[in-house]
């Protein structure tokens, strides 16, 4: 994967935020994220873990992200978490953007997620997701490394 790219290569903790809009609910919400990305292991596995809380929300989301057979420009993703249970999905990068969806599952759930690469070295992500039932999600928001990692 291009060496541009701080976000999920390098083991460290990125914070954002920004805004999530749910077709059923008529105001956008603001959300904190917190991305916690682990050591690429010995068969070049990198885990990272997502906490997402959303205001006026009690309870937060977490997904467990597994990002591995990188090639130049693609690789795989596996997300797992309490509401869809565990997805594969594909990805794709390149010099400036890092993106991921997941289709044609069995777990009535699709989507996908961009990562654009700012000259800070921070991102501007934006999501979308939907379920058999119509629940549409969209996510805009702004991710950076904490201070302190490198």
């Amino acid at each position: 994967m291009s060496s541009s790219h701080l976000f999920i290569l390098k083991p460290g903790i990125w914070t954002g935020e920004g805004k999530i809009t749910l077709n059923m609910v008529a105001e956008e919400l603001p959300f904190k994220m917190l991305w916690t990305i682990s050591e690429r292991d010995k068969s070049g596995k990198i885990k990272c873990t997502q906490e997402v809380q959303i205001q006026g929300l009690s309870e937060g989301m977490k997904n467990e992200m597994t990002f591995y057979d990188f090639s130049p420009k693609v690789f795989s993703i596996e997300m797992e978490n309490a509401n869809v249970g565990r997805i594969i999905g594909t990805g794709l990068y390149d010099q400036q953007l890092l993106a991921w969806e997941f289709r044609e599952n069995d777990l009535n759930f699709e989507g996908y997620e961009t990562y654009k690469l700012e000259n800070d070295n921070s991102y501007v992500m934006h999501g979308e997701y939907i379920t058999t039932d119509q629940l549409r999600t969209q996510i805009d928001g702004k991710i950076m490394l904490e201070k302190g990692e490198k």
